[in-house]
């Protein structure tokens, strides 16, 4: 291969990668959120799930895509493991679109799509009309990436070398599943990769194989090209929660099984038949021809596309009834480690019946939101100090264990509230109505301080050492009120909730004071006007947070 096919080659992959974002966004554009939305409001229903991840993919015209947003949302708490794995077979299905399109073979029509697009985008008034035009213009230039690659890898068709390499392949399919792998590992799309085999295809080179011997070849470069998809999804996964990562490899097992039993089904319908494999001479059959050069010929580039769509549709249908076990099996086999108050709410509706017990346990379960509330703070606090991101991203993903406790608690005390319960109960069960909304708004609190060592990552604002030793102190004393308020809810200690309370009138003093000669600091231009407001924000939530630690304290008097 000459340096000048490289270079064409690169640029019409590009074209294909590039026309196909363009289409991609203006499907995006049209859909609006709706596609995040399907996915956000799933319901436990596989089919359903499927569904949706064939939609979107559609829309999307990425697999990859799909399953890295579908990853976010697992990491974000929106979506279970059961869930993500519908969405990822339906993924696979949706991603076949692609090579579909491709086998229309339009490319002749690609600077019509291209002028027409171009002009929507440019003369058109409404916002759709544009967008429709996106869709178009991606279009072209998508079918122009295909055609330039197939008119590059024509020479290639009398290249006994290049021939030789794709019979070996066919010869030896594991040697054509690592190929594929490899090489959409790299390109980080299997659309792109599949679209680069339908160009050898549509350049004539595959006629220089005899029969179904092109299907030997193209089937396992396929299944490997599967598997190769998922490495963009895995490196997304990487810094993720541990359920996260566990979609990702779901993800990777489905290709890998899927790939598995296909080798296995072909080899022995070798075996039997003899090297007629009728599965080849179906997908054939169902292809039909094509005429290249004045050559009525095998229509290799539909062959591609609907293997890869026979494919994934079978292996989603195989693999559908024994998705739970193998969600069940990646759960257990990556454990989760996960300190206990970080596990969520452990409440028992049907202690309900039994109103004391009942009080005990939500006692229990607001002390251990208390604690890992008070864990957010001192990390929210160290992020800010130490300007560490990771730091801010567990802040973000505890918020979300915490907002859990919140709802769950106060559902089971709406419950409990409502049984036949004494005036001193109930007057109790008021107050832990409100002990849980002191805590979730602590918690609120750190979260605002993480998403300020955010912004002072982003934007470079540095402190003073001044006013480093006077956000310490402040610090200090804060989290002694958090941690010695929740101690005293615990043992219902009302000598650690009169501190609690002596100390919060200190921290109102230290607020006014550090907020005064801060403005002083800013005044003589000691510090600049970013890292002012940071610290002012700062020193406002940990005040507020002490006022909320000192309500906590007043129910515990009471």
């Amino acid at each position: 291969m000459t340096t000048e096919m490289v270079i064409s080659l690169i640029g019409g992959l590009g074209l294909f990668i590039y026309g196909m974002n363009v289409m991609s966004d203006g499907l995006k554009a049209v859909a609006g959120d709706k596609m995040k939305r399907l996915l956000e409001v799933l319901t436990n229903n596989r089919v359903l799930a499927i569904i949706v991840g064939t939609v979107v993919t559609v829309i999307v015209q990425s697999s990859t895509t799909t399953t890295v947003m579908m990853v976010g949302f697992v990491n974000a708490g929106l979506m279970n493991l059961f869930q993500a794995a519908g969405v990822i077979l339906g993924a696979n299905v949706g991603t076949t679109i692609t090579a579909q399109l491709v086998a229309l073979k339009v490319d002749h029509f690609a600077p019509l799509f291209i002028g027409v697009g171009m002009f929507m985008i440019l003369l058109a008034k409404k916002k759709k009309q544009k967008q429709l035009g996106e869709i178009i213009l991606g279009f072209g230039i998508l079918f122009l990436g295909i055609s330039i690659m197939s008119d590059t890898l024509r020479p290639l068709r009398s290249n006994q070398v290049f021939v030789d390499m794709l019979i070996s392949f066919g010869r030896n399919p594991i040697l054509g599943l690592l190929a594929g792998m490899a090489i959409t590992a790299v390109i980080q799309s299997s659309s792109a990769t599949i679209g680069l085999l339908q160009a050898i295809a549509l350049s004539g080179t595959f006629n220089a194989v005899d029969g179904t011997a092109t299907l030997a070849i193209i089937v396992p470069m396929l299944l490997g090209m599967n598997i190769g998809t998922c490495v963009t999804a895995m490196l997304s996964s990487i810094g993720t929660s541990i359920a996260a990562r566990k979609a990702a490899i779901i993800h990777l097992a489905v290709n890998i099984i899927g790939a598995l039993w296909v080798m296995i089904v072909l080899y022995v319908m070798n075996l039997v038949t003899g090297g007629n494999n009728p599965i080849y001479e179906f997908i054939q059959a169902i292809s039909g021809y094509t005429v290249i050069e004045g050559m009525r010929v095998h229509d290799v580039t539909r062959e591609i596309a609907n293997t890869h769509t026979l494919f994934n549709i079978t292996n989603t249908i195989i693999l559908y009834p024994f998705m739970d076990p193998i969600v069940r099996f990646i759960d257990r086999l990556i454990p989760e480690k996960i300190d206990h108050d970080e596990k969520g709410p452990h409440l028992d509706k049907r202690l309900i019946e039994n109103p004391a017990v009942a009080l005990g346990q939500v006692v229990k379960e607001i002390t251990r939101m208390g604690r890992l509330t008070n864990k957010n703070l001192h990390t929210a606090l160290e992020a800010l100090l130490n300007k560490d991101e990771e730091l801010c991203e567990k802040v973000m993903q505890r918020e979300k264990v915490i907002n859990d406790f919140a709802k769950e608690i106060t559902q089971f005390l709406v419950l409990l509230v409502n049984e036949d319960i004494s005036e001193e109960k109930h007057g109790k069960l008021m107050d832990l109505f409100s002990c849980v909304h002191d805590i979730e708004r602590i918690g609120d609190h750190a979260e605002n301080i993480a998403e300020l060592a955010q912004y002072r990552i982003d934007n470079k604002v540095s402190f003073s050492d001044m006013a480093v030793d006077d956000l310490k102190k402040m610090m200090d004393m804060v989290e002694t009120v958090c941690r010695d308020v929740v101690e005293g809810f615990e043992d219902q200690d009302s000598t650690a909730a009169i501190s609690t309370i002596k100390i919060e009138d200190e921290i109102d003093e230290m607020e006014e004071r550090l907020r005064t000669s801060h403005i002083a600091r800013l005044n003589e231009g000691m510090c600049n006007a970013s890292s002012g407001i940071i610290f002012l924000d700062v020193v406002s939530n940990l005040e507020r947070i002490g006022d909320h630690a000192t309500n906590i304290a007043e129910y515990i008097l009471n």
